[in-house]
């Protein structure tokens, strides 16, 4: 699917069905990220990105996850992955420490707090996603969406720079 197109006019390239879908794919996002975004900080105090970084604080487990490896998975530089791990810091949510085998190199982990915090919020954020987006959609096509989703997300990330 490598074809080049010229457009006649801005209205064939507006309707183009490739910049269709994928605006109608950014706006769903969009939508979607206000509305939860939304939900998180009214009934949590947390910023969607913040609730991001407790996600992969939680999949770090107790051996923690780097900082660096937070900014590419977040498409961040490193100095504003910093900023994210210190404002959940400051708020007692997580906790940073040199790794033992390269000191160099901040591990994130999740507080007792964090934790708490992540549960109660990932259980309405479950609520939210299931009435926004999952309600709407029969299970045969939120299976396709979730694997079409992972492919286009997969093959983005093998094309991101690294971040600096």
């Amino acid at each position: 699917m490598n074809n080049a197109t010229e457009f006649g006019s801005g209205q064939e390239a507006a309707n183009d069905h490739r910049i269709l879908v994928f605006g109608r794919l950014l706006g769903a996002a969009n939508r979607l990220e206000f509305l939860l975004g939304r939900a998180l900080e009214q009934e949590f105090g947390l910023s969607h990105s913040l609730f991001e970084l407790l996600l992969l604080a939680a999949r770090g487990g107790n051996e923690g996850i780097p900082v660096r490896d937070i900014a590419q998975a977040r498409v961040l530089t490193s100095g504003g992955a910093t900023r994210l791990v210190q404002r959940a810091s400051a708020l007692g949510l997580i906790e940073r420490e040199s790794s033992a085998v390269d000191g160099r190199v901040q591990l994130i982990r999740l507080t007792t707090h964090g934790e708490d915090v992540l549960l109660r919020a990932s259980t309405r954020h479950v609520e939210k996603i299931e009435r926004y987006m999952l309600d709407l959609l029969s299970p045969a096509e939120a299976e396709v969406l979730s694997e079409a989703v992972k492919k286009i997300s997969k093959n983005a990330a093998q094309h991101l720079p690294i971040m600096p």
